[in-house]
């Protein structure tokens, strides 16, 4: 007979905040609380270990459902997204063909970012065959978006049609556009994917895109368009970075708050959906170990589609070194298409709302976000403020390169876990590497100076004393050494006279602090006396470091040290030069 709710209950007593504190206090036996069970993130939230009912109380859209304003639960009923494919074919015959495979192949949605076409004709070409596909066509001018209307008032297309044209770089013409735009077209994006990219938190991306949509609404007004249809011809594009569960509240946690602002403008509820496209960042993306991007892409995509974002690019893997191929295009689209149809998340709208620490993030972004938006405001709008938005991103992009210099930021296979064998020179493309900014180009700028000199010095992990603390640093090492591609040899000694039988390069000695004078003293006597000059390293960073290295100890690596200065400085050591 099957337990009633009311006995299976029974079984789990409710317990007050005060008495769950107090056993975890019990359980830290005196540890710090705050450091040792709160998050803290780079938007400046504190993420408690649990939370309750009781930090939710206060939330006054808990209760809405999906599809219903102010539509933090999303902007329809139902949870599925488009899959777009990005095409980067200029050609529009060559562009046209790629874009009906690729929707023959399971793309819902195509994303042309660099068309060249001179005519109407192009256009038709472009657009052929594809009337029931949504199109994006990122970068358009004036004369492109004047061509693209004319082919659109003659050619009635079933799905809509969206450019990346930035309605704020001339206001007077989108008011223009804005009258006149067919059916079908919205011809305005407003790209937030730069904030991401740019070195922006979750918070200054969600504030910096709702004041530039802010800044839309009230020019376009001004010019006499009613805020109702200026908002039916604005979508907004952002990139979806590396924080699983930020990432995902703040496409919940913006479209609240534009909902919001659409309201502050007297415009109807409905008119406050805000339709949102996002697109895999590259700024996280690495030359090295590169199918570590494929993990990556998916779960990103998996934040967006978890957030209700509309449409959703995956990146094909490799696109950071190289023009991407079938294969990898195939790996990215295929990405959301399992995610769709074999682990099924378009089946559930918004899986993730009535979680109280997820409903406990959206809060903390849209709250710190309208304050950010108002910090734009009181500079002037977005447009006045751009010098100062530059200021903020910049400072945030300069913390964020330090945590990935420091590798307190972790790129596995680039800064950590690297792979020391791996060779990528022969198949980058220069123009590439540097076609945007990423985190891990210091990283990679190094690892291929390595490679271009044709030299890969010898490094030998000398495990020797204590059993725990030799292991962990030779591991801590090697790691260390592989992210400038430096061959590693990890090897357990006995003795230190059997070190002196291996031939290396460097030497790095990895034991326990207090061992580490004794053996660097009779290390470095011994390959005194027989006239060998390998420099030897100390892996970790004791009290007594200034003596071991007045006694010819060359250099000590640990937690604090900066791997690109060190690694560098090796380097020349070596003979690797630029």
């Amino acid at each position: 007979m099957p337990l009633m709710p009311e006995k299976l209950l029974a079984d789990f007593p409710l317990n007050s905040t005060a008495e769950w504190e107090a056993a975890i206090a019990k359980d830290l036996k005196g540890a710090d609380y705050e450091k040792k069970l709160v998050w803290r993130t780079a938007e400046g939230m504190a993420v408690r270990p649990y939370y309750r009912a009781e930090d939710v109380a206060a939330s006054d859209w808990l209760k809405a459902a999906p599809g219903a304003f102010p539509y933090v639960r999303g902007t329809h009923v139902g949870s599925d997204w488009r899959i777009r494919e990005i095409i980067d074919i200029a050609d529009p015959v060559e562009a046209n063909r790629a874009a009906r495979s690729a929707v023959i192949a399971g793309a819902e949605e195509i994303s042309f970012t660099k068309i060249n076409t001179a005519n109407i004709s192009d256009l038709a070409l472009l657009l052929g065959e594809l009337d029931s596909v949504p199109v994006y066509i990122a970068t358009v001018d004036q004369r492109f978006l004047h061509r693209l209307m004319q082919h659109l008032k003659k050619v009635q297309r079933a799905a809509e049609t969206v450019t990346g044209l930035d309605p704020l770089k001339d206001v007077e013409f989108s008011a223009q556009t804005a009258l006149v735009a067919p059916a079908g077209l919205i011809p305005f994006t407003i790209d937030a994917t730069r904030f991401e990219e740019l070195g922006g938190s979750a918070v200054d991306e969600i504030g910096f895109a709702l004041a530039a949509g802010i800044d839309y609404l009230a020019a376009l007004q001004m010019h006499n368009v009613d805020v109702t249809h200026a908002a039916a011809l604005l979508r907004f594009n952002f990139a979806i970075g590396r924080n699983f569960f930020l990432q995902m509240e703040k496409f919940r946690a913006f479209r609240m708050l534009w909902a919001r602002a659409i309201e502050s403008f007297g415009a109807s509820p409905e008119a406050g959906r805000a339709n949102i496209a996002a697109r895999t960042s590259r700024w996280n993306k690495t030359v090295f170990d590169p199918h570590v991007n494929i993990l990556r892409t998916t779960t990103e995509a998996m934040s967006a589609v978890l957030g209700g974002a509309d449409s959703i690019s995956v990146a094909p893997f490799d696109e950071c070194y190289k023009q991407p191929d079938e294969a990898s295009r195939r790996l990215a689209r295929n990405t959301q298409t399992i995610l769709k149809h074999e682990a099924m998340l378009a089946r559930v709208a918004d899986p993730g709302g009535g979680s109280y620490a997820l409903e406990i993030i959206t809060d903390f972004l849209s709250r710190e976000a309208w304050k950010r938006m108002q910090e734009v405001e009181f500079r002037g709008g977005f447009r006045k403020a751009a010098e100062w938005i530059k200021q903020v991103l910049d400072q945030a992009m300069a913390a964020r390169e330090k945590g990935v210099a420091t590798r307190r930021r972790v790129f596995v296979g680039t800064n950590q876990f690297a792979n020391s064998a791996e060779k990528e020179l022969m198949q980058i493309d220069t123009a590439r590497i540097n076609a945007h900014r990423r985190g891990t180009r210091e990283y990679e700028e190094l690892r291929l100076r390595t490679e271009r000199s044709g030299k890969t010095p010898h490094v030998l992990l000398a495990e020797i004393g204590d059993p725990k603390m030799r292991a962990a640093r030779a591991t801590f090492a090697a790691s260390f050494f592989a992210c400038g591609g430096f061959g590693i040899v990890a090897r357990r000694f006995k003795t230190v006279d059997e070190i002196l039988t291996n031939q290396t390069d460097l030497i790095v000695l990895c034991s326990s602090d207090l061992e580490y004078a004794p053996l660097a003293a009779e290390l470095l006597a011994k390959l005194k006396a027989a006239d060998r000059n390998t420099p030897v390293v100390i892996a970790g960073n004791p009290d007594n470091a200034d003596e071991l290295k007045a006694a010819g100890v060359a250099d000590f690596i640990h937690v604090r040290s900066n791997p690109l200065e060190v690694l560098a400085k090796w380097q020349q050591q070596f003979g690797i030069k630029d």
